[in-house]
């Protein structure tokens, strides 16, 4: 499995507009997903075991914020056709099984993830109710195989300061995970 770190774009930098469906076909926008205090913007997909390996983590963090004023939202930009377990339907299905409320996003185009200067899977952009970037990186230093448990204890530190107002830090670690799989 590639260990692809995040790009970890300037903080500041403003949340990209979008209009994505789901895996059903509804569509969602940037508007109709931001929080109140903040949004929470995921690059994931179904199959990169980084991002199976987080996946109670994921709905976790929707259950612990979303009524605290954090909007969330994640999207699949892969190539579906090179890798199909990504396609929308799979999404679907994905979010059902993992328990996952918030909004599951395809970048068909994937003109959104080279906006937002996603790489990998998962990366993690939280900005703040003006839209701009605070924090960009990891969950956690646990990834699979490895003894350390999945916490979410840096997203965790940086929303709980988003919503305490208290100030994110500055100090933030890539997120690892596969690379986005780019159309050729």
């Amino acid at each position: 499995m590639a260990r692809t770190p995040s790009t970890m774009p300037a903080l500041g930098s403003s949340a990209v507009e979008f209009s994505l469906p789901d895996g059903t076909g509804a569509m969602h926008s940037l508007e109709s997903c931001r929080g109140e205090k903040g949004t929470l913007v995921i690059f994931m997909c179904n199959h990169c075991p980084f991002v199976v390996h987080i996946s109670d983590e994921l709905a976790n963090l929707e259950r612990d914020y979303s009524s605290r004023g954090i909007g969330i939202v994640a999207i699949n930009s892969n190539d579906v056709d090179n890798y199909p377990d990504d396609a929308p339907d799979k999404m679907v299905e994905t979010a059902r099984a993992w328990g996952l409320e918030f909004p599951y996003l395809f970048d068909e185009s994937q003109e959104i993830a080279r906006a937002y200067q996603a790489a990998c899977t998962p990366d993690f952009f939280l900005y703040d109710d003006d839209n701009s970037l605070i924090y960009r990186g990891q969950l956690c230093d646990s990834r699979p195989g490895s003894d350390v448990p999945v916490t979410g204890a840096d997203l965790r530190a940086a929303l709980e300061a988003l919503i305490s107002g208290s100030g994110v830090s500055d100090d933030q670690k890539p997120s690892i995970g596969c690379n986005i799989k780019w159309k050729q």
